[in-house]
């Protein structure tokens, strides 16, 4: 940018006088140096020389955004003439002029790049539960360090989200996930045995943990503690656990035998969330951990006179008799099946249709042996079942006498009637719910006391009261209830910690159990407990808003936002990154909206890195 000037008459002077234009050069489509006018700046008989070569470097350093630390210009006339020329430039808008702010964010596209991705939308719905249910101010009230609390969170999150060894979450943390930018806690201190010591930290502190959370649930979902709901399952090891005092060998769930056990008993109320945990030795019979359970109760928000829902094993009379000294109803599925028993009178047959579209018999039986309160159940599915079951055991047990019955008529088989008796004993031992209704004969010799034939048949009345039978259960109850269906509504909440030991095996892996020392059993399984926490607070709100997902699939959504580092350089050539979250997709924003989450875990984090200057070698 520079003057050109022609000589003109002045017209206040009447003399010839330098004409000055602000003129700018550049090569047209032909490659040929054209002048462009970009501004008409008429006469300027006051300014020197010296003086229009400083306006016209000024204005050219102004226009490709240069600007001095040391050369700063003194003169006035040559200020007020750069500031004016400058002003009728901006007005005049026949230069493309940019602001250094805009000039700065104009990046080359072809030196854009994108680098650690990482996950974060899951783990932002995880962290934020965490954060609703106060949990870094209960560890810091306990003892933690702010350095533990965030690491704590970390490791709760990680295993909400990727459960995993210690190990298989150090390399989570560092290499795929986002979790140490929403928590703050460093990633290199991260550690397996780091991890280790956290666990134990917080065992430690279980009861204050299951105290605070079961109230602030309370608080966030208003609920109350009418109906709690109590059952075991266990686990299996990997390994022989020689010098454990924990894993003992007992009946397993999931069929493995040959695996010692460790026991997890829970208390949880309708909406899923646990009020007390209990980890008891494998070989623990179910009816005799109820008491400790009991004493329990009524410091986690479970006062009295709440009904205890018992599955059938833990029902034992002494047990119902516990819970009743204490203050609560209970209500179970009845241990044995009735026989003396007859209907009340005045008490119509109900009949409800399930969620599965099967149509239940329910009616109000009286006994002369108990006072409580029984509900016969007639279940269609529960009847086809056992008839299943049935039809099962009769073909194997009649497969046993068939074969007794061969070996009268094979050479070398047992023939000796004592011996055909014990034959006979051991299949009725075996297949005892079938043996009942059916009619054996054994035809011997009364001289040799050889066997000579055996038949059987199925007795007609004892078979037909059988399939009578078949789908019918009993509810027993100590509450003072007129209609039959709310006993039914309140037995079946029972699968709401059918479901949390479902999330906890499956969802939670929390099986098996590789872990060698008792201490490190029992914080692997209470950092399992603490994941579903955050687990059951998320799925009760998605749940209470038509989303019933499970926890595996809530995941996979969250999953699809990552946060991105990406760089290029530019007009300066200086290099600018940011870090970015993804835009959530549609089922993202739907389940953020729902519990009330930020689409953006955190702002934009932008920096810019000078390109450094070449050196002289």
């Amino acid at each position: 940018m520079y003057f050109k000037v022609s000589l003109r008459k002045h017209p206040q002077s009447g003399k010839l006088s330098g004409y000055y234009r602000l003129v700018e050069s550049y090569r047209n489509a032909d490659n040929r140096v054209c002048h462009r006018t970009i501004l008409n700046v008429g006469f300027m008989e006051d300014a020197s020389p010296e003086q229009l070569n400083k306006i016209q470097k000024h204005l050219s350093d102004k226009y490709e955004q240069k600007t001095s630390l040391f050369d700063q210009e003194d003169d006035i006339v040559v200020k007020q003439y750069v500031d004016d020329f400058w002003q009728r430039i901006l007005s005049s808008q026949k230069l493309d002029i940019k602001s250094p702010e805009k000039l700065s964010r104009m990046v080359d596209m072809d030196t854009l790049q994108h680098s650690n991705a990482r996950e974060i939308g899951a783990e932002n719905i995880a962290y934020q539960t965490w954060e609703k249910l106060n949990l870094t101010p209960l560890l810091l009230s306990v003892g933690f360090s702010p350095e533990q609390a965030m690491l704590a969170a970390t490791q709760v999150v990680s295993r909400a989200v990727y459960p995993a060894s210690e190990l298989k979450t150090v390399r989570w943390v560092k290499e795929n996930s986002a979790v140490c930018e929403l928590t703050g806690c460093d990633m290199e201190k991260v550690t397996k045995d780091r991890l280790y010591k956290s666990a134990l930290d917080l065992y430690k502190v279980r009861d204050s943990i299951e105290s605070h959370l079961s109230r602030r649930t309370n608080e966030l979902f208003d609920l109350e503690d009418k109906i709690i709901l109590y059952d075991l399952t266990n686990t299996y090891f990997e390994g022989e656990k020689r010098n454990s005092q924990l894993a003992k060998f007992g009946r397993s769930k999931e069929k493995r035998s040959d695996a010692k056990l460790v026991v997890l008993a829970l208390v949880v109320n309708v909406e899923g969330f646990i009020k007390y945990s209990s980890i008891l030795e494998g070989n623990m019979a179910d009816s005799n951990t109820l008491s400790a359970m009991i004493d329990k109760l009524a410091s986690h928000t479970c006062p009295s006179p709440a009904v205890v829902v018992l599955d059938a094993g833990i029902a034992t009379e002494e047990n119902l008799k516990l819970i009743q000294s204490k203050g609560y109803r209970y209500l179970c599925v009845s241990r044995t099946r009735l026989k003396d028993y007859s209907y009340v009178p005045g008490r119509l047959t109900t009949l409800l249709d399930t969620k599965s579209k099967q149509t239940i018999r329910l009616r109000s039986v009286s006994t002369e042996k108990n006072t409580d309160y029984y509900l016969e159940v007639k279940s269609p599915s529960k009847e086809k079942k056992e008839e299943g079951m049935k039809l099962q055991f009769e073909n194997r047990f009649e497969q046993e006498l068939q074969k007794i019955h061969n070996a009268l008529h094979s050479k070398g088989g047992i023939k000796k009637a004592d011996r055909v008796h014990q034959r006979i004993g051991r299949a009725k031992e075996k297949y005892p719910s079938v043996q009942g209704y059916y009619d054996i004969t054994v035809s011997s010799d009364a001289k040799t006391g050889i066997a000579t034939e055996i038949t059987w048949e199925k007795d007609t009345e004892r078979h037909r009261e059988k399939n009578e039978s078949l789908g019918v259960y009993f509810l027993r109850t100590n509450l003072n209830v007129e209609e039959e269906y709310v006993v039914w509504n309140i037995y079946n909440t029972i699968r709401e910690i059918e479901n949390a030991f479902r999330t906890l095996k499956t969802d939670l892996d929390l099986r098996p159990i590789y872990h060698k020392n008792d201490d490190a059993t029992m914080a692997h399984l209470h950092l399992g407990i603490l994941a579903y926490w955050l687990v059951n607070t998320v799925r009760h709100q998605l749940k209470h808003n038509g989303i019933k997902s499970c926890w595996t699939e809530i995941v996979r959504i969250g999953n699809t936002q990552k946060v991105i580092t990406t760089s290029g350089t530019n007009t300066y050539d200086k290099t600018i990154t940011t870090r970015k979250c993804t835009v959530p997709n549609k089922n993202l924003k739907q389940i953020y909206d729902i519990l009330q989450t930020k689409y953006q875990p955190f702002t934009k984090r932008k920096s810019v890195v000078h390109k450094p200057e070449t050196e002289k070698i």
